[in-house]
């Protein structure tokens, strides 16, 4: 049993959940049409509500970032998450990753999933995470964009190197990427396991031994930092369709251990102290002021 469940004053680690449904994923982006969307089962309300029935027996408060394409098919899931006390932020429209848009392309796309969003939460927006932690050295501009919309902050790097994503470079700490503004970046958690670097949540969560991510976090604790957990409500769906097009690795990556997804979540809930990401934001922003 692990003894970290507060950090100073409030919660002491972000549980952050990214609401996309099973074909929205990046792993499947290139075998899977938009256009086909509609016509496939949608599955993200009623994973999404076992989510928050797990949150409200554990007692966890968290954060939901959520695409806007969902907000607009699924209001009433999004009314729900902000009644049981959660935060509403945006991932995007329909899970374009950033390093794909021009600055002009992000503003538009920031602008159409907020509104989406806000009209179905009726709280403000104020946090936002790139789908696929697509925020690297390709968008220089991206934080500025955010700035300008007025964001208080981000969660959209994973400072590693990864296949799909990553931005060895950047911090791993929560910090100020424009001297200018008040906006604040919060990297998610970087594990360690023989030796490779891996983000700390999602898949890698799924099919590596829970030590390997509790072991993150209570170093992150021990640096006086909180550590951020990510994960999707599909993770939780062991009897959601499977893609057969799709190349073998990302469904190994998507389908494995799907069913043992939500022990291992009570399990780290019960262990740690957790709360939404604008609270340990704002934390950071009064530390680093």
């Amino acid at each position: 049993m692990y003894h970290d469940r507060q950090l100073g004053a409030g919660p002491a680690n972000v549980m952050s959940v990214d609401v996309e449904d099973w074909f929205q994923v990046g792993a499947f982006e290139r075998v899977i049409d938009k256009a086909d969307w509609p016509r496939l089962q949608h599955r993200v309300e009623a994973n999404t509500d076992a989510v928050l029935a797990l949150f409200a027996e554990t007692g966890v408060k968290a954060t939901f970032f959520t695409l806007g394409w969902v907000a607009h098919h699924y209001p009433a899931l999004i009314r729900r998450i902000a009644e049981a006390g959660h935060e509403v932020a945006s991932h995007g429209w329909d899970h374009d990753r950033v390093f794909t848009f021009t600055p002009d392309q992000f503003r538009d796309d920031l602008a159409r999933a907020r509104a989406a969003l806000e009209d179905a939460g009726g709280q403000a927006v104020t946090g936002y995470r790139a789908p696929s932690f697509s925020f690297d050295a390709r968008t220089p501009w991206a934080h500025r964009v955010l700035a300008e919309a007025g964001y208080g902050y981000s969660s959209s790097i994973a400072p590693l190197t990864h296949d799909h994503y990553g931005w060895p470079d950047a911090p791993r700490r929560p910090f100020r990427p424009l001297a200018d503004s008040p906006l604040i970046e919060m990297p998610v958690t970087v594990a360690t396991v023989l030796g490779r670097e891996v983000t700390a949540g999602g898949g890698f969560f799924r099919l590596l031994p829970s030590s390997v991510v509790e072991k993150a976090i209570v170093r992150s604790n021990a640096a006086g930092d909180a550590a951020i957990f990510y994960f999707h409500p599909w993770e939780i769906d062991p009897g959601q369709p499977r893609v057969q097009s799709a190349p073998l690795k990302s469904r190994i990556r998507h389908y494995s251990r799907l069913g043992a997804m939500a022990g291992k979540l009570r399990r780290l809930t019960a262990n740690h102290g957790w709360g939404r990401a604008d609270s340990i934001a704002a934390r950071a922003a009064a530390t680093l002021a």
